[in-house]
């Protein structure tokens, strides 16, 4: 019994493709190529006259089919390159393609949408990088990272990336300061609905780590300051003057700190570093890989991973 075109691409994608953006390109393009060309696909119609190179590979290309499907992300700027590898692949994928079109189940607006949800995988399966840049400040290397994350963000609906990177970056530092002694959460489970005092507790004090301060966050404070505890802010540029407002309003701007996350990291770097230039690449090092760590042992999702560029 023929399987349904989802399965079948499903199975050579096992096969031949999987998360590689070059045969993803590959596969994005001959799906688009078909299209225009007659059913049984002649092998010899999708490569170029000189032979052993698949016709229409480019980044361009790519580009501009991902885009027709709301994707301004790059997969590939080479579109896949011209390999041994490739020209099996579209022999593999032509084959597919002849078969599910004579036994009716070809459906290339479909096939192509597949690609692209793959190609979508892909990007979501990326990790994040932290570039150390010596022409920049730290705040800016922490600020670009924190971006990367805003912008995922807004390609994945539903996912606060920005706020668990956030959450995990500090948890990180303080692992560095307690030799990891606290206890670190996965984002979702978020400290301001819940029983416990802070994201993170240290002697007397109650961190909150977020984004976005509001008048939930300021509340949980009053109840740290009713309990004994120094409540502590730690949020985003933006988020400080909204934090200092709510504060304020409610009467304990004076009572609790505010903290900006980008000051927060780049000052301790710079003391563990003792200033020397060398010294904080290790101290930056040491901050991703606790961080890692973290993401590994709290969080079901990969992507939050940081690569380290140093």
């Amino acid at each position: 019994m023929m399987l349904s075109q989802r399965a079948v691409l499903g199975a050579f994608d096992d096969d031949y493709i999987g998360l590689s953006k070059g045969s993803l390109s590959l596969a994005l393009i001959l799906t688009r190529n078909a299209a225009s060309k007659q059913f049984p696909l002649d092998k010899n119609s999708f490569v170029t006259t000189k032979g052993g190179q698949v016709a229409g590979l480019g980044g361009g290309a790519v580009k501009k089919i991902l885009k027709d499907h709301g994707i301004e992300r790059i997969l590939s700027s080479e579109g896949g390159r011209t390999s041994r590898g490739n020209m099996e692949r579209m022999n593999a994928y032509i084959n597919v393609l002849n078969d599910l079109h004579s036994h009716n189940l070809l459906d290339l607006d479909a096939a192509e949408k597949y690609w692209v949800e793959r190609a979508q995988a892909y990007f979501d399966a990326l990790p994040f990088t932290f570039k150390l840049d010596p022409s920049r400040s730290l705040r800016a290397c922490v600020r670009d990272l924190l971006a990367q994350a805003v912008k995922r963000q807004r390609e994945v609906s539903g996912t606060m990336y920005a706020g668990a990177v956030m959450q995990h970056l500090v948890g990180a530092k303080l692992n560095v300061i307690t030799k990891g002694s606290i206890r670190h959460h996965g984002f979702s489970v978020a400290d301001a609905p819940s029983n416990r005092s802070g994201d993170f507790l240290i002697g007397d004090v109650a961190i909150h780590v977020t984004t976005a301060p509001g008048e939930a966050l300021i509340r949980k404070c009053q109840d740290n300051l009713s309990s004994g505890l120094r409540p502590l802010i730690v949020t985003t540029e933006d988020g400080v003057g909204g934090a200092k407002a709510l504060a304020k309003q409610v009467g304990v701007d004076d009572r609790l700190d505010i903290i900006e996350i980008e000051q927060f990291l780049a000052t301790n770097v710079y003391e563990w570093s003792t200033f020397e230039r060398d010294a904080r690449q290790t101290a930056v090092r040491d901050i991703i890989d606790h961080y890692n760590k973290i993401i590994a042992e709290c969080e079901s999702d990969p992507s939050l991973r940081i690569e380290f560029d140093g």
